[in-house]
């Protein structure tokens, strides 16, 4: 099945993980997108994310750079490095053109530079693979795992920013046959525009506990990770989470659930409540809209424990699967 592993599979695989050296900061753990690494006598960490991208077909190169810095935003750093893995299902150079041209293009735009890598002719496949690797340094490393009780859970943007996206270019006939009008579909395609958290995760670093960027599985996906990472339960209100109206409308007219799905340029923060109101000054200031949408809260008796989020009221410990997938499955030959 298409998709993150489940938790427990998770940890089966971080168990062979680990080896003990005492530079490592933060090594893998579920929850954690990124590792920090001590730099001897410098007083400044090395953040390093690798993720690989393949779905989007449409924006491949532009999302693999952006879901990659992302997380060492989102971990207090600012990206400066990439590597770029890039298998290719064959030798056409257009389509190699194509993605080197947005990998180049979306890395210059946040000031990283792309030092490696390796690229080769996989034909088992039958779309672009990018596996990106991003680096960059910080004197404050920030993890998924600080959120403490009584902070408040603030988000950056809105829900399914990087799913409108997607649904408004790679299923945009689908949505064209289910009544979205096509201006709505041309205003949702340039959601690819606000992927990145780089600006949201500068404007706010200073001032949260942990912080965290929603991906593969959306809002919902990442408050389990986060709340898990930090042994404690988030309380959300969805009516709370921000949700554009090209969001609703591309996602409602193919049935899928905006806090459930590809979430790439928002950015969850668990900030204390004496510093909330300059946190959302900052991002104001910076041009991003934010809200607050819950509360950290100790896990309490009858909680299921560490890890439980209450959306309205219903408890979620499981990150769901993301529901873009059983529409790109639909599309899949039977075989």
């Amino acid at each position: 099945m298409t998709g993150k592993l489940g938790p427990d599979a998770l940890a089966a695989a971080l168990a062979a993980t680990g080896a003990d050296d005492p530079a490592v900061r933060q090594g893998p753990a579920y929850g954690e997108d990124a590792a920090a690494i001590d730099l001897a006598g410098s007083g400044e960490t090395l953040v390093v994310a690798a993720d690989p991208l393949s779905l989007a077909a449409e924006s491949v190169g532009a999302l693999a750079v952006h879901v990659a810095c992302n997380d060492v935003a989102a971990s207090g750093a600012d990206p400066r490095w990439l590597t770029h893995t890039l298998f290719l299902p064959d030798d056409d150079p257009d389509r190699l053109r194509a993605v080197a041209e947005q990998v180049d293009a979306t890395a210059s735009d946040l000031g990283c530079a792309v030092v490696g890598g390796h690229t080769e002719v996989l034909p088992a496949l039958d779309r672009p693979l990018c596996s990106m690797t991003a680096m960059g340094t910080t004197d404050r490393f920030v993890s998924s795992g600080g959120a403490e009780p009584g902070d408040r859970l603030l988000l950056t943007k809105g829900a399914a920013v990087e799913a409108t996206a997607i649904l408004a270019t790679d299923f945009r006939a689908e949505c064209l046959d289910a009544g979205v009008p096509a201006a709505t579909l041309d205003s949702a395609a340039e959601f690819l525009d606000d992927v990145s958290v780089v600006p949201d995760a500068a404007a706010v670093r200073d001032a949260v506990t942990a912080l965290h960027d929603p991906t593969e599985g959306g809002v919902t996906t990442a408050l389990v990770e986060m709340s898990a990472a930090s042994g404690a339960v988030f309380a959300v209100e969805r009516d709370a989470v921000p949700v554009r109206p090209e969001t609703r409308a591309c996602c409602d007219a193919l049935g899928v659930d905006p806090l459930r799905t590809f979430a790439s340029g928002a950015l969850l923060a668990a900030v204390p409540p004496s510093r909330v109101d300059g946190a959302l000054d900052a991002l104001d200031d910076a041009g991003i809209e934010a809200g607050e949408v819950g509360t950290v809260e100790s896990p309490a008796d009858g909680d299921a424990g560490p890890g439980a989020v209450r959306i309205d009221g219903e408890t979620v410990t499981e990150p769901p699967r993301d529901e873009l997938y059983p529409l790109w499955e639909a599309r899949e030959p039977e075989e």
